[in-house]
């Protein structure tokens, strides 16, 4: 019995069946049988024709259920994209999905706020089998093993390179450039390149240094920067600059100069001599493939090249993408606005200048100078110095080593600048300045009336420190706004920002000196203590607690130089988080007094209690009085700082900050110039109505 089946190529004796796409109703597939000789007419053959036709039926509808089950299951996997979960949606829950078919690799995706992101992908099509050209595709590796037995491996590939042109690393670089830039792709090269650059040798050359430029410079397109987030190795742009830097360094140069500049890389070698009026190298690239060119320039004076053996070499590498790449797959909040300047030098050659072109150039953004940490894998700003900045560039001075290889130039966070925000500030201090002056004035001539009892004295002892420490601090604030920052004027720089830090500190724990005595006033009825413990508490709090608090904090970044912003007279914020050293204590203490008003009007307001409407009208008054005198005086207006800090992009919070701050002295005062023992009746209404202690309540 002759068995017939519905094969993609399959012969029997004297017949060919195949699937025949035979016309008829859409979708429907029949197998036919094609005959090759005429069939005869006699009886026998005609019964055998029957049995051949029942046969063929049934193998048409075994064909036909067979392919159309293999068509459904052809649109099934067409009409799923790759690439998409199809899963329920819960926030941080993870899905892996596979890469389009014949691409080695997936796709990971991550559920946020109920919706799938890509966060990782591997895919990728270059391997061993097809990154070499055509030629050396089916090369055997050592021993004899197929190459297949190795595809996984990148590092043999770097062995078959090189073994197969080890004189100029060009087998690759063919396919390489015809590859797409997806993330797996970008991954196996940078891998590749590592490789490459840790093989003994001291023999590269121009050739091999050009290859493996081209190579570098089909990653490091600007179209390629988005995809170097979804790699899983988040270091790898990290790598990648390492890898090119510790290649360079094996470059030899000749007596002539090298110059290789591809379009996201450019390598300059050249050789150093005492006898050199100085050196230079200018870099003038593109961005991306639209704006305009930037350029960079490393200088090293003749003064320096003394310092080096005769003769010498110098590479210098531009790289105008690396900065963006470095920051996307980073995931810094940090934004590169120069090109990245490697420098390959000779070790006693211990500063260089670098001038950089801004990408961006706005008004209201300075520069900071930087250096790539190789080890640690971020910038570092302690190796560079600002020398000039105006808004078109940036003049550095930089330390190299071996740590340091690469700079640029990073986009200092936006600090808002108004012209209504330096009158307010500059006309508030002088008017703060003024008052304080005479509250102090007034305070010397009152001071016998005033501090007749022990209350009042400690009362007034506060209040006249206070005025003290505040007035001292605007003026060490306008002496650091004069300096030009701490690029020219470090030493003095320091010394003012310690002051300013200091003296503002001072000012609020005087507040919190403030406080704490008006709860001893409101809270402590029948325990007394002696007036000389009580003025040298208050002294130990409104000057113990600031100095040490400033001290530990100039000790531990000044010597890293973290303690100082770059581009002005203040705490630094970025690198240390040194001004943390002002905003905690400070916000602590305003709510200490938030709780120290809150008890002063709940105290007020019991004393009310079961009068007249007159007299509750009268409470409410007197509680008034309370809250406008005690906001400004124990800086509860300060608290609208937060509202800076949260945003500080917004005109109106700093206005409005400003506004409080700078004239707060002023309100605080006016009514005393008008009567010195205004703030004396306060205390004595708070206190008389709960103690009758001799001495709480002035007779």
């Amino acid at each position: 019995m002759l068995g017939v089946t519905c094969k993609t190529t399959a012969e029997l004796e004297g017949y060919h069946s195949d699937c025949l796409h035979l016309p008829g109703p859409a979708g429907v597939h029949t197998c036919g049988i094609l005959p090759e000789r005429q069939l005869p007419k006699t009886m026998t053959q005609m019964l055998l024709l029957l049995l051949y036709g029942f046969v063929f039926l049934l193998a048409t509808e075994s064909c036909r259920t067979l392919c159309q089950a293999a068509n459904k299951s052809k649109e099934q996997v067409s009409t799923r994209p790759h690439g998409e979960c199809h899963g329920t949606c819960v926030d941080n829950s993870y899905c892996s999905q596979p890469c389009p078919p014949d691409t080695p690799g997936d796709m990971g995706f991550l559920c946020r706020q109920k919706k799938w992101r890509k966060v990782t992908d591997t895919c990728r099509t270059l391997t061993a089998f097809n990154i070499f050209e055509a030629d050396l595709n089916s090369v055997q590796t050592f021993g004899g093993s197929k190459i297949s037995e190795y595809t996984n491996k990148p590092e043999t590939i770097t062995d078959l390179l090189m073994e197969k042109c080890p004189q100029d690393l060009s087998c690759v670089i063919r396919n390489i450039q015809k590859s797409p830039r997806i993330p797996g792709n970008i991954a196996v090269i940078v891998q590749l390149l590592h490789n490459i650059s840790t093989v003994p040798m001291t023999d590269v050359d121009e050739a091999k240094m050009q290859s493996y430029s081209i190579i570098a410079n089909h990653i490091l397109n600007s179209k390629s920067i988005s995809n170097w987030t979804f790699i899983p190795e988040r270091n790898s742009s990290c790598v990648l600059l390492h890898s090119i830097n510790s290649f360079a360094r094996k470059l030899f140069v000749n007596k002539h100069p090298i110059d290789i500049a591809d379009t996201f890389i450019h390598t300059v070698g050249t050789i150093l001599s005492r006898d050199n009026a100085g050196k230079n190298f200018t870099f003038s690239m593109r961005v991306n493939d639209t704006s305009d060119m930037v350029t960079g320039k490393v200088l090293i004076s003749r003064e320096e090249l003394q310092e080096v053996p005769s003769p010498s070499q110098a590479v210098s590498i531009a790289f105008p993408t690396l900065g963006a790449i470095l920051e996307a797959s980073v995931l810094e909040s940090i934004t590169v606005n120069g090109l990245v300047l490697s420098v390959i030098l000779p070790k006693e050659l211990e500063k260089i200048s670098l001038i950089f072109e801004k990408i961006s150039k706005s008004e209201d953004r300075t520069a900071q100078c930087v250096g790539w940490h190789s080890l640690e894998g971020r910038w570092d700003r302690k190796v560079c110095q600002m020398i000039e900045e105006n808004s078109q560039q940036a003049v550095c001075n930089c330390s190299p080593s071996k740590a340091f290889t690469s700079f640029s130039i990073l986009m200092a966070p936006h600090v808002l600048q108004s012209p209504i925000l330096i009158y307010i500030t500059y006309i508030g201090l002088g008017v703060s300045i003024c008052s304080l002056i005479l509250c102090l004035s007034i305070e010397a001539l009152v001071w016998g009336q005033v501090t007749k009892t022990e209350i009042s004295y400690l009362r007034h002892v506060c209040i006249a420190n206070i005025a003290t420490t505040l007035l001292m601090a605007d003026v060490w604030f306008v002496v650091a706004s004069f300096l030009s920052g701490p690029t020219k004027h470090h030493s003095a720089c320091v010394a003012a920002t310690f002051f300013v830090h200091f003296f503002y500190l001072s000012v609020f724990f005087w507040m919190l000196a403030k406080a704490l005595l008006i709860l001893y006033g409101i809270l402590i009825v029948f325990h007394t203590l002696p007036k000389s413990v009580l003025v040298a508490a208050l002294f130990a709090v409104g000057y113990g607690g600031p100095l040490l608090i400033a001290a530990i904090t100039v000790a531990a970044t000044e010597p890293g130089n973290g303690y100082l912003r770059p581009e002005a007279c203040w705490l630094n914020w970025d690198m240390t988080k040194a001004l943390l050293a002002f905003v905690v204590p400070a916000l602590a203490i305003v709510v200490v007094n938030l709780v120290t008003v809150t008890l002063v009007i709940v105290k007020t307001r019991r004393a009310a209690m079961g009068s007249s409407m007159f007299q509750e009208v009268r409470a409410i008054v007197r509680i008034s009085k309370n809250i406008a005198i005690l906001t400004p005086l124990l800086g509860l207006t300060w608290g609208f700082g937060i509202a800076t800090v949260l945003n500080d992009g917004s005109l109106a919070c700093h206005i409005i900050f400003s506004l409080l701050n700078a004239f707060q002295i002023r309100d605080a005062l006016k009514d005393r110039i008008n009567s010195a023992q205004w703030i004396s009746r306060i205390s004595e209404n708070v206190s008389s109505d709960f103690s009758r202690h001799p001495t709480k309540v002035p007779r």
